[in-house]
């Protein structure tokens, strides 16, 4: 199913639109999100934006003030009935852009946060036409398939309401995550000893 998400019929909405139907979502459920693409840009995130201007120093300084912010989002959850586990695909080497959201990553795990890195090879399966989506389900409730621009930049997502697709794709993203590596591991061994990234 995953690899069928963007041929499926689903309802285009601006980033607007879908957070007002993300947010009406989010409450006592399983957050299972997918993330594949190996370069985003964050616009508007001063962490980013000190890492697209090529100050890693300055990058780490300002996620690193994320910290409580992060841990009242992750007892906001808990206190919402939200059970969140996040699946990072991983492409090697890393791109300079998964270094950083690596440090962000990070704070959520040591906050408490389910995440877990699996390797591309490991989902090539399911990738014979094309990369897997980006994709966010929310329980049994609606799937989003996130919508970016060439660059990276988030515009919008896809609103899929099928409830054997939802159930489908959430078992396929459960299965994946079920195999795959915690968080805190893979950063120990695969990010923490890496010199800051050139571009």
């Amino acid at each position: 199913m995953l690899d069928r998400i963007a041929d499926l019929p689903g309802r285009e909405l601006d980033l607007a639109a879908y957070s007002d139907a993300y947010d009406e979502a989010y409450k006592q459920i399983i957050f299972l999100k997918l993330e594949r693409r190996q370069t985003f840009r964050e616009p508007g995130f001063p962490s980013w934006e000190a890492f697209a201007a090529g100050d890693w120093d300055r990058a780490l300084e300002l996620n690193e003030r994320e910290r409580d912010a992060v841990r009242a989002k992750v007892a906001e959850d808990d206190s919402l009935g939200v059970e969140s586990r996040r699946l990072r695909v991983v492409e090697r080497p890393v791109t300079p852009y998964l270094q950083w959201e690596m440090q962000y990553f990070r704070l959520l795990a040591e906050a408490g946060e389910d995440l877990r890195v699996i390797d591309a090879s490991r989902v090539q399966h399911l990738e014979a036409d094309r990369p897997l989506p980006e994709i966010v389900i929310l329980g049994d409730r609606v799937l989003f398939e996130v919508l970016y621009d060439a660059d990276g930049t988030a515009y919008g997502a896809r609103r899929l309401d099928d409830p054997e697709v939802i159930a489908v794709a959430g078992r396929e993203v459960a299965d994946l995550y079920a195999t795959a590596e915690p968080l805190l591991d893979y950063f120990a061994r695969e990010i923490a000893p890496l010199p800051p990234p050139t571009s």
